[in-house]
């Protein structure tokens, strides 16, 4: 993640830890949530252990983490309102999850005991926040990779202020990146209508210089005079200048363009089909297809010895 994106999920789960519970049963769920052992090196997370009712700070005073002991939380899923099930999850967010918003995609896991995963996927899917889960290197994880579910929850557990900034940096990010897909689309085309361009002026100053452009159709030579007046124009403003269809255009500058490389002057003429059955001058005297003689009993000819 970059620094700005690191700024950005501390001071989320600074916001999450900021959320002081009202309800006794909540304050109890929370405390359950983060569990007897707590392990933290977030000063906002081990405030809201000691505010809690925790104790016994780490003995090392320079240590990166602070371990702190919670006294006995009873809590029970089964049965429990919905504020004091979302306290609870709030409470194993801190203690045991993590969020990754790198190359603009959020990731959001906890990682628990193999057997607590599974468990912990059930308690969220019964919320209406279903997540997967997995065992990895010996640890149970619990994923969302879905940036809607993971700020469904991060709503619910109380990160609102964070949250919206985290939604205001996913829209500017989903508008920069539909710009530069225009943007590079544009240039795409206008690359390739210059280099277009460039063909086809070439193509008319060939067909100018040996005198073929002169005793083309009066469409072509129109076109050809306005693509050389005009450069830049693209086909729709050669077609509304000459009153003509951009189809018709694009015609004309391909028969520039073929008749400039294959020196053609049958390009764009419609072939002559001869009746089935006729003749053709290379046959010599032999039906079309066929070594046999034009006249005489069939296999006269060819029966007929040279010696006789």
């Amino acid at each position: 993640m970059s620094e700005t994106e690191r700024d950005l999920v501390a001071a989320l789960r600074a916001e999450v830890a900021a959320v002081d519970p009202v309800r006794p049963c909540d304050r109890v769920a929370e405390m359950a949530g983060l569990g007897p052992r707590l392990v933290t090196r977030e000063t906002s997370v081990a405030r809201l252990a000691v505010r809690l009712g925790g104790g016994a700070a780490s003995p090392r005073p320079h240590a990166l983490r602070r371990t702190i002991t919670l006294p006995p939380a009873e809590f029970t899923w089964e049965g429990s309102p919905e504020h004091c099930r979302l306290a609870w999850l709030r409470g194993r967010f801190l203690a045991h999850g993590s969020l990754s918003l790198a190359a603009g995609r959020a990731h959001l896991e906890f990682v628990v005991t193999p057997q607590e995963a599974e468990q912990l996927a059930g308690r969220l899917a019964e919320v209406g926040l279903p997540a997967s889960w997995r065992i990895r290197r010996g640890s149970g994880v619990v994923t969302w990779k879905s940036a809607e579910a993971i700020a469904a929850f991060l709503g619910r557990i109380g990160a609102s202020a964070a949250l919206l900034e985290l939604e205001a940096r996913g829209v500017a990010r989903s508008l920069r990146g539909e710009l530069n897909r225009v943007i590079n689309a544009e240039s795409a085309n206008l690359q390739r209508s210059v280099a277009a361009a460039g063909r086809q002026l070439a193509a008319i100053d060939i067909l100018a210089e040996d005198g073929r452009l002169e005793i083309q159709p009066r469409t072509v030579r129109a076109v050809a005079e306005a693509r050389r007046e005009t450069p830049e124009a693209s086909l729709s403003d050669i077609a509304v200048r000459l009153e003509l269809h951009r189809s018709a255009v694009q015609r004309a500058l391909d028969r520039l363009e073929r008749l400039a490389l294959h020196d053609d002057e049958g390009i764009g003429q419609r072939r002559r089909h001869r009746p089935c059955g006729t003749v053709g001058k290379a046959g010599g005297g032999r039906r079309a297809g066929r070594g046999v003689p034009s006249s005489g009993p069939r296999g006269t000819a060819a029966s007929r010895s040279p010696l006789a």
